[in-house]
């Protein structure tokens, strides 16, 4: 994404944290293409070398391998920045219901030493992955960020843990702080692979390679899929915005309209047909509804429009047309 029609100052020093992995690889390009210093901090658990192989000769680039997880790297990736982009965290609601500690570890105590970690280098502000999982059972619809339900998974409350630490750290130390509520971000370089892996990359290099792809349940569950470069607006957004009503506080991030799997599998099967039509006939399976799974989500983003002027420019389909293409060109066998 080219971020230079919104006037980031170049001189800007930036942490990103998991900035090997899906999201974060990608602010890392954005930035490094603003012509920012920009510091990754990943220990490679989900994130990948190849998602920053293109950045590693940068002058501009840093790349520390380490873990959140150890206060003193922390620390030391926090020295003389200006601003910290955390997105360094283990996702997945399945990958926490298999092993809770360990996302506690990473999502919870991680967290808290980044905090610590930001707030003892005088960091500007803390801007950092909040999830779209803290809504849990609200059946409020579409979801607003001040009325959200009980969590639905360990992940959930890893991430709600989140905006209670990142609350507690602006009223007591007076650390700037806001939290990006992400709802079912796709795009270029988000992993297909593995048990973890997120549905639009997971069906869509099933269905390149002619596999039928697997929806839990009867596909009547739907999602606000939001495509990278929104994401990528709204943390420069959140970097950029000086009207105090706007920090310390938490958005939403998404387009505001939601698609159920079946919707999603006609969609993927029509785009990815025009590179191979036998695609268009391949027949999906139903299986069990996943534990913890929310049945549907919703966004508001009129508090991202209101108070950080955010306008996503990706809808569902013209950020299918840009996953679906980037998926055909990189990762065909």
């Amino acid at each position: 994404m080219d971020i230079e029609h919104f006037n980031l100052n170049p001189n800007l020093k930036i942490l990103v944290t998991g900035g090997a992995g899906f999201i974060g690889s990608n602010i890392c390009e954005a930035l490094i293409k603003n012509g920012n210093k920009v510091t990754c901090l990943d220990n490679f658990a989900t994130g990948k070398k190849t998602n920053i192989s293109k950045l590693i000769d940068n002058n501009n680039f840093t790349l520390l391998e380490g873990d959140i997880r150890n206060l003193d790297t922390c620390k030391q990736a926090c020295i003389d920045v200006n601003y910290v982009l955390h997105q360094a965290a283990l996702g997945s609601v399945p990958r926490s219901i298999n092993d809770p500690v360990t996302s506690n570890s990473v999502n919870v105590s991680g967290f808290l030493n980044m905090l610590v970690a930001a707030k003892d280098s005088d960091v500007k502000r803390f801007i950092y992955a909040a999830s779209s999982s803290t809504y849990g059972d609200s059946k409020i619809m579409p979801k607003v960020e001040d009325r959200i339900g009980k969590p639905l998974s360990p992940y959930a409350i890893t991430k709600y843990v989140n905006e209670l630490y990142a609350d507690v750290f602006s009223k007591t130390y007076g650390l700037e702080t806001i939290g990006l509520r992400y709802f079912n971000v796709f795009g270029r370089k988000q992993d297909p692979n593995g048990a973890y892996a997120a549905v639009i990359p997971k069906f869509t290099t099933q269905l390149m390679n002619h596999e039928s792809p697997m929806i839990n349940g009867d596909g009547s569950f739907s999602r606000d899929f939001t495509y990278i470069d929104n994401v990528i607006e709204m943390n420069i957004r959140s970097i950029l915005t000086t009207n105090p009503d706007a920090i310390n506080t938490i958005y939403n991030v998404a387009f505001g309209e939601r698609t159920n799997l079946n919707q999603l599998i006609e969609h993927l099967k029509i785009f990815l047909s025009e590179f191979d039509s036998n695609i268009k006939s391949i027949e999906v399976k139903y299986g069990d509804i996943r534990k913890g799974d929310v049945p549907h989500s919703l966004a508001s983003i009129e508090k991202a429009k209101k108070l950080l002027g955010y306008n996503p420019q990706f809808d569902i389909i013209k950020g299918l047309k840009e996953a679906t293409k980037w998926y055909w060109d990189n990762l065909r066998k």
